[in-house]
């Protein structure tokens, strides 16, 4: 499995210059007040290792879509994450109704022009959160979970295909198709089981293991999670 995933790992740490380690890179990013940034070795360094259960997991324990940052806009997460990854601004009528627009899912590096193919894929998935820790969550935490836009890894607007390819998968078992999206890829996961407290299986651990070898210019931001 490990070797499917290193396809292309020889573009993996040129690919997205924006989680580039910057020469300046003691200081903390504006905005994030309690924000950590850590090279991706180091981050998958502070991940606990656990092995998983499945057991008792059902999606309905995450409530998902909820009114979103702005209850008063009428859109719900859901919409809300897709206006705020638009490309392109989408138009918006009665009910927060999204029509047109454009979109750029990293995964697969597909442009996608209608909303409706779009799915909002959690990261980390529902699954693999209740697996890693989520089980013992309150209710409301898992709620404030699947519905976080306070950290902009955690949820993305990708396409529809890509999304149920990675099913509930860990990267261990799925990776972006797109191979220069791999660097981004983990550092968003790595970032969004940091940010949440959430674990690894050793067979996750090693594949991360992997990568952060080859993305060795990735870093991580990420803040916890009130």
């Amino acid at each position: 499995m490990i070797n499917n995933m290193l396809r292309g790992c020889a573009a993996l740490s040129l690919a997205l210059s924006p989680f580039a380690l910057p020469s300046s890179a003691a200081a903390t990013p504006a905005g994030y007040a309690s924000a950590a940034v850590l090279n991706l070795a180091d981050a998958v360094e502070q991940l606990p290792l656990a092995e998983e259960s499945r057991a008792g997991y059902e999606r309905e324990s995450f409530k998902h879509w909820n009114r979103g940052l702005d209850p008063a806009d009428g859109c719900n997460t859901r919409s809300e994450v897709l206006l705020a990854e638009a490309v392109e601004a989408p138009t918006v009528t009665g009910g927060c109704k999204l029509s047109g627009g454009r979109w750029k899912s990293y995964y697969d590096g597909q442009e996608v022009n209608d909303p409706a193919k779009l799915d909002i894929d959690h990261m980390v998935p529902l699954a693999e959160a209740w697996n890693s820790g989520a089980s013992t969550w309150t209710a409301t935490r898992r709620e404030a979970y699947a519905n976080d836009q306070d950290a902009a890894t955690s949820l993305v607007a990708v396409t529809a295909r890509s999304n149920r390819s990675k099913s509930d998968q860990d990267p261990a078992e799925w990776m972006p198709p797109l191979p220069d999206a791999n660097c981004r890829y983990v550092s968003e996961w790595v970032a969004t089981k940091l940010r949440w407290g959430l674990a690894v299986d050793q067979a996750e651990a090693d594949a991360l293991v992997v990568y952060a070898e080859a993305c060795e210019t990735t870093v991580v931001h990420y803040t916890p999670a009130p």
